[in-house]
């Protein structure tokens, strides 16, 4: 009884062996011929803000492992630089308000104009190509400053570092 069972069992795996090479000889299994993607993808818009019905409408293109990768890279992507970009927003927009309920009416307007510069769409620079580079962002060791710009630079810093009130 035993050398029956084992030689149903050497049988079995001889004829999966053997039927396994045929077919990747033959190429009979579909699952390893390519998948051509279905070209349906809707992509996320790149010229205004995101709204839910984009997000909703979104589409990719599929092949055999799923989504393609770089579509879906590139919706996330896009996603969490417009959420970024709104959170920035809507906290410029409270520290605004605070300063107006406060009465400070010169850190409003300051941030107002703020504000308005970063919504308001950039003029197309020209192309440099020669000269040197100029570095806009440039920090002035506070041993140059004169003393009545450094307690004003003081000042401000002091209060973008106070946490904002809560609204009523």
């Amino acid at each position: 009884m035993g050398q029956l069972l084992l030689f149903i069992v050497v049988a079995l795996v001889v004829a999966a062996i053997v039927f396994g090479v045929t077919v990747m000889m033959s190429g009979g299994d579909s699952a390893l011929t390519p998948v051509e993607p279905d070209g349906r993808a809707v992509p996320l818009p790149t010229d205004r803000p995101l709204g839910e019905d984009d997000v909703s409408s979104t589409m990719f293109d599929t092949t055999w492992r799923g989504y393609r990768m770089t579509q879906v890279d590139q919706a996330l992507q896009r996603a969490a630089y417009d959420i970024g970009y709104k959170g920035e927003l809507i906290s410029v927009l409270e520290a605004e308000v605070t300063a107006l309920r406060e009465g400070r009416t010169a850190d409003a307007d300051a941030l107002r104009k703020a504000r308005e510069a970063a919504v308001a769409p950039v003029a197309a620079a020209p192309a440099v190509t020669d000269g040197p580079v100029i570095e806009l962002d440039t920090v002035v060791p506070a041993d140059d400053v004169p003393e009545t710009a450094a307690s004003e630079t003081a000042a401000s810093a002091a209060k973008k570092s106070e946490p904002a009130a809560e609204p009523r």
